[in-house]
C-alpha cells in the first residue's frame, strides 16, 4: 500500500515529547477528503479530546473544496476518530492519570483513504526547547565546518 503524506505537524514535535502514536481512522465528508487530496489541511493548532466514549479532532483546518457547491463542509468542524473500543479506553485512561495530551502529528492517504497519526505527548518546558535549538545549531556548525575542511 502506497502512503502519501499530506501534512506533518511539526509544532507538534517542537512543544511535546512524544511517547506513543497510533494510526486512526477519520470520518469525513466527500468535499473534506477531496480538500485533504489537494492538499489544503493544517494541523498546527490541531488537538484530539475524548468525549462521550468517543475521541475528537479539534480544530484541525480542512479548507472548503473550491468546486463544491454551497453546502460545502465548515472548514474546523470537530472530526470523529475511528478507533477500536479498547484502544479509546486505554488512551482515555492514560490521559487522565498521568497528565498527558493527545496531538495529531501526521495526516496521510493510505491505499485511497485517510488515516491521522496521533501520539499521547508530554508537554516540553522551556528550558528543554532551548535545549534541543543549541543542540541542534551546534551539530550544524559541526557539518558545516567538516565541509569546509573538505
Amino acid at each position: 500500500m502506497a502512503i502519501k503524506v499530506i501534512v506533518t505537524n511539526r509544532k507538534a514535535y517542537h512543544n511535546y515529547v512524544i511517547q506513543d502514536s497510533l494510526e486512526v481512522g477519520i470520518a469525513l465528508t466527500g468535499t473534506e477528503i477531496k480538500s485533504i487530496r489537494a492538499g489544503r489541511v493544517s494541523l498546527g493548532d490541531a488537538y484530539v479530546r475524548p468525549e462521550g466514549g468517543e475521541l475528537w479532532l479539534l480544530n484541525a483546518h480542512i479548507a472548503r473544496y473550491e468546486a463544491g457547491s454551497y453546502m460545502s463542509h465548515e472548514p474546523t468542524r470537530p472530526r470523529k476518530l475511528l478507533l477500536h473500543r479498547k484502544e479509546i479506553n486505554s488512551l482515555t485512561a492514560r490521559l487522565q492519570e498521568r497528565g498527558l495530551t493527545l496531538v495529531p502529528l501526521k495526516l496521510y492517504l493510505k491505499g485511497g483513504v485517510a488515516k491521522l497519526q496521533i501520539a499521547l505527548a508530554k508537554g516540553k518546558k522551556l528550558y528543554d526547547k532551548r535545549a534541543v535549538i543549541s543542540r541542534r545549531d551546534a551539530e550544524r556548525e559541526m557539518g558545516r565546518a567538516i565541509k569546509q575542511r573538505r
